[in-house]
């Protein structure tokens, strides 16, 4: 699926609308987001994946869906099946990611 971006206001409905989702919560500051951001927008439209949704969301300016997922640094993903928090990584490695989405997948 496209990528979208989120916030506070909308997460509740991504998460109740589709049945696997995965957030990367990122900062306008982080190097190490912005490195990461071209592989993740590249993976939201990689075949394998089609049934994920995949959601940007500033983590600066979203509290509650930092909360929500338990977010202590960045780059941060999470994902979630059927609304529930399933797994969480900090990881700047596309591998790492990628295992992260087969496990949903």
């Amino acid at each position: 699926m496209p990528l979208e971006i989120s916030d506070d206001a909308h997460i509740a409905q991504h998460l109740q609308n589709n049945e696997k989702v995965v957030v990367k919560f990122y900062a306008d500051w982080c190097g190490s987001c912005k490195l990461f951001s071209p592989k993740f927008k590249r993976l939201s439209n990689d075949e394998r994946f089609a049934g994920i949704q995949f959601l940007d969301i500033d983590a600066e300016h979203n509290p509650e869906a930092r909360k929500l997922a338990g977010v202590d640094t960045l780059p941060f993903f999470a994902t979630f099946q059927n609304g529930q928090l399933v797994k969480t990584i900090s990881t700047t490695k596309e591998e790492n990611f990628t295992e992260l989405l087969q496990e949903i997948a």
